[in-house]
């Protein structure tokens, strides 16, 4: 409690410093680097998150899944499908899509640009105060950008900062078949030469707008009945099947877990997302044996 008054009074008098990040490594499913705050700052993350959240979210566009209430991974994936069969108009045509990822994303974002978003739509000058203590405790090997993946704040705060990409892609552009995740999006169309004009468009405002790059290596067009590789999923027309590397991962972790009852329900809930059937079998042998 005496731990909390005196947070209280640091915020009151604001004199409030956001203290120093614990950093670890993760290489699930590729090497990351978590930054972890301590307990009194994680606290007040919550507390901005519970707050702020319900400000920012109704600013934010439809077809924005990641990190937010009644959304998520399963919804974005549910959306794609549908997405596939208009522009595909029941597999009669082709349906071209537009992948694209942000390079080094969380390391990425500009703290000038993100704070200068902010201040658009938070008048509060004491509610911008405290959020630049939050932003400004970290940097990426670059000072003045990057937010740490530990955050709680940082997955509000990015949907902040490329909500005025949706905006952009939705009432400048004009884009009607688009869905992000994250730093991972798609557009779908069944004209090629429009995702490739459109490629040049987006490319432009990620940098001159928010300082961001795409990962050359994953950004492509393809047609969805040749098979498009997102969250997770290799998705078609008709159905969508378990990436490789993410199949090899989930019976990697089934075998160091021993085969747990909670690991295999897990993976067989996950499962249900697509066209897992064998996949299902398989585990369902597992929790057998």
């Amino acid at each position: 409690m005496s731990n909390i008054i005196a947070l209280h009074s640091d915020l009151k008098n604001k004199i409030y410093a956001h203290g120093s990040y614990q950093a670890f490594k993760i290489s699930d499913p590729k090497p990351r680097d978590i930054h972890k705050a301590t307990v009194r700052d994680r606290l007040l993350h919550h507390a901005i998150y519970r707050v702020l959240y319900y400000h920012f979210n109704p600013k934010f566009v439809f077809d924005s899944y990641s990190c937010r209430l009644n959304k998520g991974t399963r919804r974005a994936i549910k959306r794609f499908a549908e997405f596939g069969r208009k522009v595909s108009q029941n597999n009669t045509q082709a349906c071209w899509v537009l992948k694209c990822d942000v390079r080094k994303f969380f390391a990425s974002i500009d703290h000038e640009v993100l704070i200068k978003i902010l201040k658009k739509f938070e008048p509060d000058p004491d509610i911008i105060w405290l959020l630049e203590q939050v932003i400004v405790s970290f940097h990426s090997t670059e000072r003045g950008k990057g937010l740490p993946l530990g955050n709680l704040t940082s997955q509000l705060l990015v949907n902040i900062y490329m909500n005025d990409f949706d905006q952009f892609m939705k009432h400048q552009l004009k884009v009607k078949y688009y869905v992000r995740y994250a730093d991972d999006f798609v557009i779908m169309s069944s004209d090629k030469k429009y995702l490739e004009k459109l490629l040049t468009e987006v490319d432009e405002f990620l940098a001159e707008k928010l300082k961001l790059k795409l990962h050359p290596d994953k950004v492509y067009i393809k047609t969805l009945s040749s098979g498009v590789d997102f969250l997770g999923w290799v998705h078609f027309y008709k159905h969508c099947v378990l990436r490789t590397s993410t199949k090899r991962r989930m019976f990697k972790k089934i075998r160091e877990a021993g085969g747990k009852e909670e690991i295999l329900q897990s993976y067989l809930g996950m499962l249900g997302w697509g066209n897992g059937y064998g996949l299902k079998r398989q585990i369902e042998q597992i929790g057998v044996l």
